[in-house]
Protein backbone atom coordinates (compact mmCIF):
# COMPACT_ATOMS: atom_id res chain seq x y z
CA UNK A 1 0.00 0.00 0.00
CA UNK A 2 1.49 3.29 -1.03
CA UNK A 3 1.68 5.04 2.29
CA UNK A 4 5.02 4.79 3.25
CA UNK A 5 6.17 8.69 2.32
CA UNK A 6 3.42 9.63 4.42
CA UNK A 7 4.03 7.09 7.19
CA UNK A 8 6.48 9.17 9.52
CA UNK A 9 7.61 7.46 13.08
CA UNK A 10 5.06 10.16 15.06
CA UNK A 11 2.29 8.81 12.88
CA UNK A 12 3.39 4.78 13.52
CA UNK A 13 3.14 5.62 17.01
CA UNK A 14 -0.36 7.50 17.14
CA UNK A 15 -1.67 4.55 15.10
CA UNK A 16 0.09 2.28 17.33
CA UNK A 17 -1.44 3.80 20.08
CA UNK A 18 -4.84 3.67 19.32
CA UNK A 19 -4.89 -0.11 18.82
CA UNK A 20 -3.23 -0.54 21.97
CA UNK A 21 -6.14 1.63 23.90
CA UNK A 22 -8.28 -0.86 21.32
CA UNK A 23 -6.62 -3.53 23.15
CA UNK A 24 -7.37 -2.49 26.61
CA UNK A 25 -10.73 -1.47 26.08
CA UNK A 26 -11.53 -5.28 24.72
CA UNK A 27 -10.34 -6.87 28.11
CA UNK A 28 -12.45 -4.69 30.42
CA UNK A 29 -15.35 -5.34 27.96
CA UNK A 30 -15.12 -9.03 27.57
CA UNK A 31 -15.18 -8.98 31.40
CA UNK A 32 -18.69 -7.13 31.97
CA UNK A 33 -20.53 -7.53 28.85
CA UNK A 34 -21.90 -10.98 28.90
CA UNK A 35 -23.26 -13.44 25.92
CA UNK A 36 -24.31 -10.57 23.96
CA UNK A 37 -22.78 -8.02 21.61
CA UNK A 38 -22.54 -4.06 21.36
CA UNK A 39 -23.31 -1.92 18.73
CA UNK A 40 -23.86 1.72 20.50
CA UNK A 41 -23.00 3.41 23.71
CA UNK A 42 -25.47 4.82 26.05
CA UNK A 43 -25.40 8.92 27.53
CA UNK A 44 -23.74 7.86 30.42
CA UNK A 45 -21.17 5.97 28.05
CA UNK A 46 -21.52 2.55 28.43
CA UNK A 47 -21.93 -0.12 25.86
CA UNK A 48 -25.73 -1.51 24.82
CA UNK A 49 -26.02 -4.95 23.69
CA UNK A 50 -28.20 -7.01 21.67
CA UNK A 51 -27.71 -11.18 21.30
CA UNK A 52 -26.45 -12.39 18.07
CA UNK A 53 -29.02 -14.32 17.32
CA UNK A 54 -31.88 -11.33 16.39
CA UNK A 55 -32.18 -11.23 12.79
CA UNK A 56 -33.66 -8.35 10.42
CA UNK A 57 -37.63 -8.29 9.92
CA UNK A 58 -41.04 -6.02 10.24
CA UNK A 59 -43.05 -5.83 13.25
CA UNK A 60 -46.37 -4.83 11.53
CA UNK A 61 -44.62 -1.22 9.99
CA UNK A 62 -42.11 -1.33 11.55
CA UNK A 63 -38.36 -1.99 10.36
CA UNK A 64 -35.48 -3.57 12.51
CA UNK A 65 -32.13 -4.26 11.27
CA UNK A 66 -31.57 -6.59 13.82
CA UNK A 67 -27.84 -7.38 14.61
CA UNK A 68 -26.09 -6.60 11.94
CA UNK A 69 -23.07 -5.51 13.96
CA UNK A 70 -22.00 -9.13 15.81
CA UNK A 71 -19.11 -9.85 13.21
CA UNK A 72 -17.62 -6.70 14.07
CA UNK A 73 -16.88 -7.21 17.44
CA UNK A 74 -15.29 -10.54 16.53
CA UNK A 75 -13.30 -8.50 14.25
CA UNK A 76 -11.91 -5.93 17.05
CA UNK A 77 -10.99 -9.21 18.58
CA UNK A 78 -8.79 -10.48 15.98
CA UNK A 79 -7.43 -7.30 15.26
CA UNK A 80 -6.33 -7.18 18.90
CA UNK A 81 -4.60 -10.18 18.76
CA UNK A 82 -3.26 -9.43 15.67
CA UNK A 83 -1.45 -6.39 17.06
CA UNK A 84 -0.79 -8.05 20.66
CA UNK A 85 0.29 -11.09 19.85
CA UNK A 86 -1.82 -12.27 23.15
CA UNK A 87 -3.84 -15.53 22.78
CA UNK A 88 -6.92 -14.58 24.92
CA UNK A 89 -8.12 -12.34 21.98
CA UNK A 90 -7.85 -15.62 20.08
CA UNK A 91 -9.54 -17.09 22.38
CA UNK A 92 -12.41 -14.70 23.35
CA UNK A 93 -13.17 -14.27 19.30
CA UNK A 94 -13.27 -18.27 19.15
CA UNK A 95 -15.71 -18.22 21.73
CA UNK A 96 -17.75 -15.16 20.28
CA UNK A 97 -17.61 -16.92 16.89
CA UNK A 98 -19.45 -19.57 18.34
CA UNK A 99 -22.49 -17.12 18.77
CA UNK A 100 -22.35 -15.90 15.50
CA UNK A 101 -21.88 -19.04 13.48
CA UNK A 102 -25.95 -19.50 13.13
CA UNK A 103 -25.95 -16.41 11.25
CA UNK A 104 -24.68 -17.64 8.55
CA UNK A 105 -28.12 -19.25 7.26
CA UNK A 106 -30.04 -16.20 7.48
CA UNK A 107 -31.61 -15.38 4.80
CA UNK A 108 -33.37 -12.12 6.05
CA UNK A 109 -31.16 -9.64 5.19
CA UNK A 110 -27.52 -8.24 2.82
CA UNK A 111 -26.43 -7.83 6.14
CA UNK A 112 -24.78 -10.99 6.21
CA UNK A 113 -21.84 -9.45 4.36
CA UNK A 114 -21.01 -7.64 7.23
CA UNK A 115 -21.30 -9.88 9.52
CA UNK A 116 -19.29 -12.30 8.40
CA UNK A 117 -16.25 -10.70 5.67
CA UNK A 118 -15.48 -8.92 8.87
CA UNK A 119 -15.10 -12.13 11.45
CA UNK A 120 -15.07 -15.34 9.27
CA UNK A 121 -13.10 -14.15 6.88
CA UNK A 122 -10.43 -12.71 8.83
CA UNK A 123 -10.60 -15.62 11.25
CA UNK A 124 -9.74 -17.87 8.12
CA UNK A 125 -6.73 -15.71 6.87
CA UNK A 126 -5.00 -15.37 11.02
CA UNK A 127 -5.82 -19.28 11.15
CA UNK A 128 -5.85 -21.19 7.85
CA UNK A 129 -8.86 -23.17 9.52
CA UNK A 130 -11.21 -23.99 6.73
CA UNK A 131 -13.90 -24.33 9.34
CA UNK A 132 -14.47 -20.29 9.28
CA UNK A 133 -13.80 -20.38 5.72
CA UNK A 134 -16.84 -22.52 5.61
CA UNK A 135 -19.11 -20.00 7.20
CA UNK A 136 -18.28 -17.15 5.15
CA UNK A 137 -19.03 -19.21 2.08
CA UNK A 138 -22.57 -20.50 3.51
CA UNK A 139 -23.32 -16.89 4.01
CA UNK A 140 -21.95 -15.73 0.29
CA UNK A 141 -24.74 -18.26 -1.12
CA UNK A 142 -27.29 -16.33 1.45
CA UNK A 143 -26.62 -13.10 -0.21
CA UNK A 144 -26.10 -14.22 -3.45
CA UNK A 145 -29.72 -15.70 -3.03
CA UNK A 146 -31.13 -11.93 -2.59
CA UNK A 147 -30.54 -11.21 -5.81
CA UNK A 148 -33.88 -10.24 -7.95
CA UNK A 149 -33.63 -10.23 -11.79
CA UNK A 150 -35.62 -7.54 -13.76
CA UNK A 151 -35.94 -6.73 -17.16
CA UNK A 152 -32.83 -4.05 -16.90
CA UNK A 153 -30.80 -5.79 -14.68
CA UNK A 154 -30.59 -7.67 -11.33
CA UNK A 155 -30.01 -6.12 -7.80
CA UNK A 156 -29.58 -7.48 -4.06
CA UNK A 157 -32.73 -6.65 -1.84
CA UNK A 158 -31.49 -5.64 1.36
CA UNK A 159 -34.13 -5.98 3.46
CA UNK A 160 -36.26 -9.19 5.38
CA UNK A 161 -37.67 -11.98 3.81
CA UNK A 162 -38.11 -12.13 0.12
CA UNK A 163 -41.68 -13.19 0.47
CA UNK A 164 -42.12 -9.70 1.71
CA UNK A 165 -42.92 -7.35 -1.20
CA UNK A 166 -41.59 -4.03 0.84
CA UNK A 167 -38.17 -5.56 0.84
CA UNK A 168 -38.15 -7.66 -1.98
CA UNK A 169 -38.43 -4.36 -3.87
CA UNK A 170 -35.97 -2.43 -2.47
CA UNK A 171 -32.17 -1.42 -1.99
CA UNK A 172 -30.02 0.41 0.29
CA UNK A 173 -26.43 2.15 -0.63
CA UNK A 174 -25.00 0.00 2.04
CA UNK A 175 -25.24 -3.43 0.38
CA UNK A 176 -22.30 -1.96 -1.34
CA UNK A 177 -20.46 -2.33 1.09
CA UNK A 178 -21.63 -6.07 1.79
CA UNK A 179 -20.51 -7.14 -2.08
CA UNK A 180 -16.74 -8.28 -0.65
CA UNK A 181 -18.60 -11.55 1.01
CA UNK A 182 -19.32 -12.32 -2.93
CA UNK A 183 -16.18 -11.50 -4.33
CA UNK A 184 -13.89 -13.35 -1.65
CA UNK A 185 -16.20 -16.69 -2.31
CA UNK A 186 -15.97 -15.80 -6.05
CA UNK A 187 -12.29 -16.59 -5.39
CA UNK A 188 -12.38 -19.03 -2.46
CA UNK A 189 -14.76 -21.02 -3.98
CA UNK A 190 -13.60 -20.83 -7.58
CA UNK A 191 -17.46 -19.83 -8.80
CA UNK A 192 -17.79 -16.87 -11.06
CA UNK A 193 -21.49 -16.35 -10.00
CA UNK A 194 -20.89 -14.43 -6.98
CA UNK A 195 -18.82 -12.00 -8.38
CA UNK A 196 -21.09 -11.85 -11.34
CA UNK A 197 -23.92 -11.19 -8.62
CA UNK A 198 -21.83 -8.96 -6.73
CA UNK A 199 -21.47 -6.84 -10.41
CA UNK A 200 -25.06 -6.72 -11.43
CA UNK A 201 -25.99 -5.17 -8.25
CA UNK A 202 -23.62 -2.85 -8.53
CA UNK A 203 -24.57 -1.94 -12.06
CA UNK A 204 -28.06 -1.56 -10.96
CA UNK A 205 -26.98 0.41 -7.97
CA UNK A 206 -24.84 3.14 -10.16
CA UNK A 207 -27.62 3.56 -12.60
CA UNK A 208 -30.54 3.97 -9.24
CA UNK A 209 -28.51 5.22 -6.28
CA UNK A 210 -26.14 7.56 -7.67
CA UNK A 211 -27.03 11.02 -8.84
CA UNK A 212 -25.55 13.35 -11.47
CA UNK A 213 -23.40 15.12 -8.52
CA UNK A 214 -21.77 11.95 -7.54
CA UNK A 215 -23.80 12.60 -3.98
CA UNK A 216 -26.33 9.08 -3.51
CA UNK A 217 -29.75 8.01 -2.38
CA UNK A 218 -30.08 5.89 1.10
CA UNK A 219 -32.06 3.27 -0.99
CA UNK A 220 -33.80 2.63 -4.32
CA UNK A 221 -37.50 0.82 -4.85
CA UNK A 222 -37.45 -0.96 -7.72
CA UNK A 223 -40.55 -2.07 -10.13
CA UNK A 224 -39.98 -5.85 -10.25
CA UNK A 225 -40.62 -6.35 -13.66
CA UNK A 226 -39.09 -3.20 -15.64
CA UNK A 227 -35.98 -2.55 -13.05
CA UNK A 228 -36.69 1.03 -13.47
CA UNK A 229 -36.74 2.63 -9.66
CA UNK A 230 -39.67 4.06 -8.49
CA UNK A 231 -38.30 6.21 -5.99
CA UNK A 232 -35.05 7.38 -4.25
CA UNK A 233 -36.06 7.29 -0.04
CA UNK A 234 -33.92 7.49 2.86
CA UNK A 235 -34.51 5.77 6.46
CA UNK A 236 -31.81 7.14 8.48
CA UNK A 237 -30.50 9.97 6.56
CA UNK A 238 -32.19 13.50 7.03
CA UNK A 239 -34.33 13.69 3.83
CA UNK A 240 -34.98 11.57 0.84
CA UNK A 241 -33.05 13.82 -1.50
CA UNK A 242 -30.15 14.67 0.78
CA UNK A 243 -27.27 12.95 0.59
CA UNK A 244 -26.46 11.03 3.91
CA UNK A 245 -22.93 10.22 4.59
CA UNK A 246 -22.35 7.18 6.00
CA UNK A 247 -24.02 5.62 3.07
CA UNK A 248 -21.53 8.10 1.13
CA UNK A 249 -18.79 6.44 2.12
CA UNK A 250 -20.60 2.73 1.95
CA UNK A 251 -20.78 3.31 -1.29
CA UNK A 252 -17.12 4.86 -1.98
CA UNK A 253 -16.04 1.61 -0.42
CA UNK A 254 -17.84 -0.94 -2.60
CA UNK A 255 -17.53 0.58 -5.85
CA UNK A 256 -13.39 0.19 -4.69
CA UNK A 257 -13.95 -3.84 -3.99
CA UNK A 258 -16.37 -4.40 -7.06
CA UNK A 259 -12.97 -2.79 -9.02
CA UNK A 260 -10.34 -5.12 -6.89
CA UNK A 261 -12.60 -7.79 -8.00
CA UNK A 262 -13.42 -7.19 -11.42
CA UNK A 263 -10.31 -4.83 -13.26
CA UNK A 264 -12.57 -2.76 -14.75
CA UNK A 265 -11.70 0.90 -14.74
CA UNK A 266 -15.46 1.97 -14.37
CA UNK A 267 -15.69 1.10 -11.18
CA UNK A 268 -12.77 2.65 -9.87
CA UNK A 269 -13.47 6.07 -11.28
CA UNK A 270 -17.01 6.23 -9.71
CA UNK A 271 -15.22 5.08 -6.50
CA UNK A 272 -13.24 8.27 -6.99
CA UNK A 273 -15.76 10.96 -8.30
CA UNK A 274 -17.67 9.22 -5.25
CA UNK A 275 -14.78 10.47 -3.14
CA UNK A 276 -14.26 13.25 -4.54
CA UNK A 277 -17.53 14.75 -3.42
CA UNK A 278 -17.36 13.35 -0.10
CA UNK A 279 -13.70 15.47 0.06
CA UNK A 280 -15.29 18.22 -1.08
CA UNK A 281 -17.99 18.07 1.34
CA UNK A 282 -15.94 18.21 4.50
CA UNK A 283 -13.51 20.44 6.05
CA UNK A 284 -10.32 20.03 6.95
CA UNK A 285 -10.91 17.22 9.23
CA UNK A 286 -12.71 15.00 6.90
CA UNK A 287 -14.91 13.85 9.28
CA UNK A 288 -18.73 14.91 7.70
CA UNK A 289 -21.40 16.08 9.35
CA UNK A 290 -24.22 13.44 9.73
CA UNK A 291 -25.75 14.10 6.46
CA UNK A 292 -23.89 16.73 4.16
CA UNK A 293 -27.47 18.30 3.18
CA UNK A 294 -29.18 19.00 6.79
CA UNK A 295 -30.39 22.73 7.07
CA UNK A 296 -29.11 23.31 10.56
CA UNK A 297 -25.35 22.77 9.26
CA UNK A 298 -22.68 23.23 10.63
CA UNK A 299 -24.30 23.26 13.89
CA UNK A 300 -25.20 19.65 13.31
CA UNK A 301 -23.91 16.40 14.96
CA UNK A 302 -20.41 14.68 13.21
CA UNK A 303 -20.39 11.08 12.05
CA UNK A 304 -17.27 9.52 13.18
CA UNK A 305 -18.11 6.10 12.07
CA UNK A 306 -18.56 7.75 8.45
CA UNK A 307 -15.33 9.16 8.72
CA UNK A 308 -13.49 5.93 9.49
CA UNK A 309 -15.61 4.19 6.25
CA UNK A 310 -14.12 6.81 4.15
CA UNK A 311 -10.12 6.28 5.27
CA UNK A 312 -10.66 2.26 4.86
CA UNK A 313 -11.99 3.12 1.25
CA UNK A 314 -9.73 5.99 0.78
CA UNK A 315 -6.57 3.47 1.34
CA UNK A 316 -8.07 1.00 -0.93
CA UNK A 317 -8.78 3.99 -3.76
CA UNK A 318 -4.62 4.50 -2.88
CA UNK A 319 -3.59 0.91 -2.95
CA UNK A 320 -5.52 0.40 -6.55
CA UNK A 321 -4.30 2.94 -8.21
CA UNK A 322 -1.08 1.27 -8.03
CA UNK A 323 1.45 4.03 -8.15
CA UNK A 324 -0.38 6.41 -11.04
CA UNK A 325 -1.44 9.61 -10.47
CA UNK A 326 -3.31 10.35 -7.34
CA UNK A 327 -2.10 7.28 -5.50
CA UNK A 328 -0.52 9.93 -2.62
CA UNK A 329 -3.16 11.93 -2.69
CA UNK A 330 -5.55 9.26 -1.83
CA UNK A 331 -3.09 7.98 0.90
CA UNK A 332 -2.58 11.25 2.39
CA UNK A 333 -6.43 12.06 2.45
CA UNK A 334 -7.11 8.83 4.50
CA UNK A 335 -3.76 9.36 6.85
CA UNK A 336 -5.48 12.64 7.67
CA UNK A 337 -8.79 11.33 8.62
CA UNK A 338 -6.70 8.98 10.52
CA UNK A 339 -5.22 11.93 12.28
CA UNK A 340 -8.15 13.62 12.87
CA UNK A 341 -9.79 10.49 14.32
CA UNK A 342 -6.88 9.42 16.68
CA UNK A 343 -6.01 13.23 17.84
CA UNK A 344 -9.66 14.60 18.05
CA UNK A 345 -12.17 11.34 18.36
CA UNK A 346 -10.38 8.56 20.39
CA UNK A 347 -12.14 7.52 23.37
CA UNK A 348 -9.84 7.77 25.88
CA UNK A 349 -11.58 8.11 29.47
CA UNK A 350 -12.10 4.85 30.71
CA UNK A 351 -16.16 5.66 31.61
CA UNK A 352 -16.67 6.11 28.00
CA UNK A 353 -16.75 2.85 26.32
CA UNK A 354 -16.08 1.88 22.23
CA UNK A 355 -13.08 3.07 20.78
CA UNK A 356 -14.49 6.37 18.49
CA UNK A 357 -16.50 9.38 20.19
CA UNK A 358 -19.02 11.42 18.19
CA UNK A 359 -20.46 8.25 16.32
CA UNK A 360 -23.94 8.93 14.82
CA UNK A 361 -26.18 5.18 14.65
CA UNK A 362 -29.33 6.81 13.35
CA UNK A 363 -30.77 10.06 14.28
CA UNK A 364 -34.24 9.64 12.40
CA UNK A 365 -34.43 6.82 15.08
CA UNK A 366 -32.60 8.43 17.80
CA UNK A 367 -30.15 5.86 18.18
CA UNK A 368 -26.72 6.54 19.24
CA UNK A 369 -26.51 9.99 18.20
CA UNK A 370 -23.72 10.84 19.57
CA UNK A 371 -21.63 7.70 20.63
CA UNK A 372 -19.25 4.91 20.25
CA UNK A 373 -20.39 2.87 17.23
CA UNK A 374 -19.56 -0.66 16.74
CA UNK A 375 -19.05 -0.47 12.75
CA UNK A 376 -16.78 2.91 13.27
CA UNK A 377 -14.64 1.15 15.42
CA UNK A 378 -14.23 -1.94 13.18
CA UNK A 379 -13.64 0.38 10.39
CA UNK A 380 -11.97 2.64 12.02
CA UNK A 381 -8.84 -0.35 13.08
CA UNK A 382 -9.45 -1.98 9.66
CA UNK A 383 -8.00 0.91 8.05
CA UNK A 384 -4.92 1.16 10.91
CA UNK A 385 -4.23 -2.58 10.00
CA UNK A 386 -3.83 -1.86 6.46
CA UNK A 387 -1.23 0.62 7.19
CA UNK A 388 0.59 -1.28 10.39
CA UNK A 389 -0.10 -4.41 8.51
CA UNK A 390 -1.24 -4.70 5.38
CA UNK A 391 -0.29 -8.78 5.14
CA UNK A 392 -2.61 -9.53 8.37
CA UNK A 393 -5.66 -8.37 8.57
CA UNK A 394 -6.78 -8.08 4.88
CA UNK A 395 -4.32 -10.89 3.47
CA UNK A 396 -2.24 -13.92 3.76
CA UNK A 397 -0.09 -14.89 7.12
CA UNK A 398 0.79 -17.98 6.81
CA UNK A 399 3.47 -17.68 9.81
CA UNK A 400 0.56 -17.10 11.83
CA UNK A 401 -1.41 -19.93 10.39
CA UNK A 402 0.85 -22.08 11.54
CA UNK A 403 1.25 -21.12 15.14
Amino acid sequence: MNVSVSLNEERRRCYGAALDLLAEKLIKDEAAIGVEFPYVTAPDGRWLTMPASVSAGYTEDAWSHGNWFCGFWVGLLLAAYLHSKEPRFLTWARERMCLVAPRCDDGNTHDIGFIFQSSAIPFYRLTADSYYASLALRAAKRLRARLITTQAGAFISSWGPLTDLRGRRSSAIDTMANLPLLYWAADYGDDGSFRLAGEAHADMTRGAMVREDFSTYHAAEYDLHTGTRSRGFTFQGYADESCWARGQTWAIYGFAATFRATGKEEYLDLATQLGEYYRRRTDGSGVPPWDFDDPDAPNVPPDSSAAAVAASAFLDIADLLDGKAGSVIWAESALSILDTLCTQYLAADDDQRGLLKHGLYSRPHNIGTDSAVLFGDYYFVEALLKILQPQGFIGELPALAQS
